[in-house]
Formats: structure tokens, sequence, C-alpha cells
């Protein structure tokens, strides 16, 4: 399933829904063992994998929440995210968490 497959967001806006399945794929990307499959979580009644969900996101711009920012942070070893200027966004954690998902998406294809 591609990210055409999630339903749009709304002038940088995106449904309560979606927000669930960042949190589900967050998770499920916490729990990724290695040598395993890239995880994927339910939507709607289809499996979607969770780079998918974090590339929907990707221009997602409503706030973080704090509890999110805080899983997101120490899976980035204790990195800030987003520039500190500005409320932290799901965008910011969904380039990141999208980016970690592909670069162990290209190891385990080597």
């Amino acid at each position: 399933m591609t990210t055409r497959q999630l339903p749009a967001l709304h002038e940088g806006h995106a449904p309560v829904m979606l927000h669930g399945a960042f949190d589900e794929a967050l998770e499920a990307y916490q729990d990724w063992a290695p040598g395993a499959d890239e995880p994927q979580v339910e939507f709607e009644g289809r499996l979607v994998p969770i780079s998918s969900v974090f590339g929907r996101m990707r221009t997602c711009t409503d706030i973080l929440p704090w509890r999110v920012q805080s899983d997101v942070s120490a899976l980035m070893g204790g990195a800030s995210i987003g520039n500190g200027e500005k409320p932290t966004t799901y965008a910011d954690a969904a380039i990141l968490l999208r980016s970690i998902c592909v670069e162990r998406l290209r190891k385990a294809m080597q």
C-alpha cells in the first residue's frame, strides 16, 4: 500500500484517525525486531507499512503531543526535534521517522 491510499491532509491538517495511525506506527517502529519485515498498522481495515504512515504525515502542521515528541526524541538518541523556534509538528517527527525507516529497509536489503 502506498501513501496515496491514506487520506489526504487538508491545508496541512490530518484527520484524527491518521494521528492514531501515526501513534500506532511509532509504537510498531519501537517494537520492530532486527531482521523482521517492516511492521504494518491497520488503517480502515487495511494493513499499511509504517513508512507509508510517516510519509503521509511529512507535511502535517498539527502540533505533536508532548508524549509522542518524547518518544521520537528517545529514538533519535535524545536529539531535539524541530527547530525550537516554533512548536514541534507531526511533520518534524514524520520526516525523521520516515528517514530512519528507509535507512533500515536499505540496510536489510544489502
